[in-house]
């Protein structure tokens, strides 16, 4: 008789690693708290996707662009996955796309952004790049990633919270906002 909890090995063999990813949210143009919470309602059900934190929001001074350009909300969620980072990449694009934004001016204003900043210890060069490339640069990252997630690290670069002793994080003002998971 076959013990009741034996595990087969042939159920195992289609297990994928599970994976912590980081999502980097902002938005400066229309409703940008509704913007950020459609964001994470669309990362809270994409398949495989599970959030675990998401941080306060934040405001910070749009970086580059138009010189009219109007201050961000940002907020960055903490999930764990097993879809690959090329899977992220897309899903991430699709919601941006679905709620307006417009990719034509770098550092334009924007109705959505959705960043996959790290996906695990992945390190690669090619489409996606990861970690985010100029993500170990950007204190409206990771202000709010260390709110969340003190232990975090961008492979390649060190923790989030000896990155943000090195730069001036003073534009990122927290606010009284919030988002919930559904």
């Amino acid at each position: 008789m076959t013990h009741p909890y034996a595990i087969d090995a042939d159920t195992l063999s289609g297990m994928k690693p599970l994976r912590k990813v980081v999502f980097a949210l902002g938005a400066n143009l229309g409703d940008r708290l509704d913007n950020l919470q459609s964001a994470l309602d669309e990362l809270s059900n994409t398949p495989d996707v599970i959030v675990v934190d998401v941080s306060p929001v934040y405001e910070t001074e749009a970086i580059g662009g138009p010189e009219d350009n109007p201050d961000f909300l940002n907020a960055v969620v903490v999930a764990e996955t097993t879809q690959p980072p090329r899977t992220l990449i897309e899903r991430a694009h699709a919601i941006e796309s679905a709620y307006g934004r417009n990719r034509e001016e770098p550092n334009g204003p924007r109705t959505l952004d959705v960043d996959v900043i790290v996906v695990g210890n992945v390190r690669q060069e090619t489409d996606p790049t990861l970690p985010h490339p100029r993500a170990h640069q950007r204190a409206f990252v990771l202000v709010p990633w260390a709110a969340v997630d003190p232990l975090g690290e961008i492979p390649g670069h060190g923790r989030i919270v000896e990155l943000l002793e090195d730069m001036d994080a003073s534009g990122v003002r927290k606010t009284d906002l919030t988002l919930e998971v559904e």
